[in-house]
């Protein structure tokens, strides 16, 4: 394989060197002859279409064109210009005349679109055999599944055929891929990139997906192509901020250990395992959540409502041309046909049921952590009993778009018989970025290549939030602290973690008296005169810093706090008045390991700041 790293940081790299983007489309087609797959594309363009595209990005700008020069494969349920749409079924296929608004915006970007990847017919499927085409062969072992439905954008990314491709995901067919590919797979919140001039399959549920080689590129294709689409009726705005540091400590649900499937493979418990000590190593604490109701609502994504959906989205082609269709796809989505709009109606109530149950309990984390597939199945395996093995394979991805979550599946290492690990981080909708920075920072973790190309993983870069989003910054202390008790104030109202700091030296910290939370309160002193104190420093849009500091109850206020960084910005002060009874604990700094004996200092104790060893975790956990 050339020497060429498609990576994006290492692509540009090489393009500010002095490469040619004619010799990155030269490479992209020695990378397919390499490769020897018929399976991944169903359409590829031509040298002699791509090279007046790249010719006309101009010079290299990376700052107006974010994605100058990446090469990209798009997933054969997606509109390219001028390319046809199969859905994976040749008598399906039509000609677009204009790209799908996710596609019109990487372009934009400067990305360059190089064919269109094979897929489970009408993105119907997890496994990536339900195709009239040749099975796309899995890049890292070919005796397993690629995974589907979107398998061919995942092994022409791990094969660093492609910097980045599209796929989608209404069921984990943005996840599930990428776990059996050793690559990263991004499943946006619904409606943060547009469905227009996608296939539907699930209209209620479908997102287009992002497979990429390190999860800094997933979220840079992400960021580009984020936006409201009013040609999509379920666009919604969904914050694409920059990756900034994640809060130090978080809390990470994850299957209580009872309610682990693993359907008898000991080497995926195990390497799910490994990856949980690995979250506990990076300052994450974990708390088990039962996970029954997560599991019943996966099993509503093949019943009723969401079957006749599928059926919705094609039944005219379905009535023309049912032997057309592959055998397995047919049988599912024709199973719609005995449904009535009562059984619909019921599959909402279940749902609506569930998410109000669930609700709480995914509130009470900051994200989870589940196995992106529960087992490896192989190609004999899944033509041997299609139907259920696919439904195994969907174990921990059916629920998630049914529960408005977001998720990215992050490559964690090698099992104990040496095929590919992945767990998938999740959140709330609108929390991408908090997934994708601690998922960042767990492939890294991981020591692994990328993909099948045997590419060391990139050196990790700092990272920089944008600050230029007219957001305020908000300095805490104490309870306030990411992963204590409230914490959760400032992620209920969008807060974003900006940065760990001290203040100057003149400030003195006290334990307030008579708080039913214990609230440590700052108070400013002369200068000199006091400690240096470790704060977190928070941002917040001006609504919810208003809604924040009109919660705020006496005897603490909002003041100017000078930090020792050369910076000042808004934070907690508390008055004088307050200070009857309270404990000067400035001593301490906020992050001693001793504690005084008047007061329950363990709510109001702040995490290590230096480095997050095991056993100052398991402190902070006793």
């Amino acid at each position: 394989m050339s020497e060429i790293r498609f990576d994006i940081g290492s692509l540009h790299a090489a393009y500010a060197s002095g490469m040619s983007v004619a010799t990155v489309v030269e490479t992209v087609f020695q990378r397919i002859a390499e490769a020897d797959d018929p399976g991944i594309f169903i359409h590829l363009a031509s040298k002699a279409e791509m090279l007046p595209e790249a010719e006309a990005l101009g010079g290299f700008d990376p700052v107006a064109k974010p994605l100058w020069g990446v090469p990209f494969a798009v997933k054969d349920n997606i509109d390219v210009a001028g390319m046809p749409t199969t859905a994976g079924c040749a008598e399906y296929a039509y000609l677009p005349t204009k790209d799908a608004t996710v596609v019109a915006h990487l372009r934009a970007a400067g990305a360059l679109v190089v064919g269109k990847t094979n897929l489970d017919q009408f993105a119907t499927g997890l496994v990536g055999v339900r195709t009239p085409y040749p099975i796309p062969k899995n890049a890292i072992d070919p005796k397993l599944v690629p995974g589907g439905s979107s398998c061919g954008s995942a092994v022409v990314t791990a094969r660093g055929i492609v910097s980045f491709a599209l796929g989608t995901d209404t069921a984990g067919s943005g996840r599930i891929p990428a776990g059996l590919n050793n690559i990263v797979g991004l499943k946006p919140t619904v409606g943060a990139l547009s469905t227009a001039g996608v296939v539907p399959a699930c209209r209620t549920l479908d997102c287009v997906s992002v497979f990429a080689l390190t999860v800094d590129d997933a979220y840079s294709v992400f960021r580009a192509a984020a936006a409201k689409d009013d040609a999509d009726p379920y666009s919604r705005v969904i914050a694409a901020p920059s990756l900034g540091p994640r809060p130090p400590v978080l809390s990470v649900g994850v299957p209580a250990k009872t309610d682990r499937q693993f359907f008898g493979d000991a080497a995926m418990q195990a390497g799910f395992e490994t990856a949980l000590r690995t979250l506990e190593q990076l300052g994450c604490r974990l708390v088990e959540i039962p996970f029954g109701d997560f599991y019943a609502t996966a099993n509503l994504l093949y019943e009723g409502a969401w079957v006749a959906e599928r059926y919705a989205a094609i039944a005219d082609f379905m009535e023309a041309n049912e032997a057309a269709m592959h055998p397995v796809t047919r049988t599912i989505i024709g199973g719609a046909r005995k449904l009535s709009a009562a059984d619909a109606f019921k599959g909402f109530y279940a749902l609506q049921a569930y998410k109000a149950g669930l609700a709480p309990v995914i509130a009470s984390v900051d994200l989870f952590c589940v196995p992106t597939a529960p087992t490896h199945y192989s190609l004999a395996a899944v033509l041997a009993d299609p139907i259920v093995t696919n439904s195994r394979l969907g174990t921990y991805t059916n629920f998630v778009n049914l529960l408005d979550m977001c998720g990215i599946a992050v490559p964690t290492g090698k099992r104990d018989d040496g095929l590919p690990m992945s767990v998938t981080l999740l959140a709330a909708a609108g929390k991408d970025a908090l997934t994708a920075a601690l998922g960042s920072e767990l492939h890294a973790a991981s020591g692994l290549g990328l993909g099948a190309t045997g590419w060391p993983m990139p050196a990790s870069s700092a990272k920089t939030p944008d600050f230029d989003d007219g957001m305020i910054e908000l300095v805490v202390v104490g309870a306030h602290l990411s992963g204590m008790p409230l914490n959760g104030q400032l992620c209920a109202l969008g807060g974003r973690m900006s940065r760990i700091a001290k203040t100057v030296a003149s400030y003195q910290l006290y334990a307030l008296a008579g708080q039913s939370v214990p609230k440590p309160g700052l108070v400013r002193v002369a200068d000199g005169n006091g400690a240096a104190i470790d704060v977190e420093v928070w941002r917040l849009s001006a609504d919810a810093f208003g809604r924040f500091v009109a919660a705020i109850p006496p005897p603490l206020g909002i003041g100017t706090i000078e930090l020792d960084d050369g910076t000042s910005a808004k934070g907690f002060l508390v008055e004088t008045a307050g200070l009857s009874q309270a404990i000067d604990i400035s001593a301490y700094g906020g992050a001693s390991s001793q504690k005084p004996a008047e007061i329950d200092w363990e709510p109001l104790r702040p995490v290590e700041r230096s480095a997050f060893a095991p056993q100052r975790q398991r402190d902070l956990k006793s």
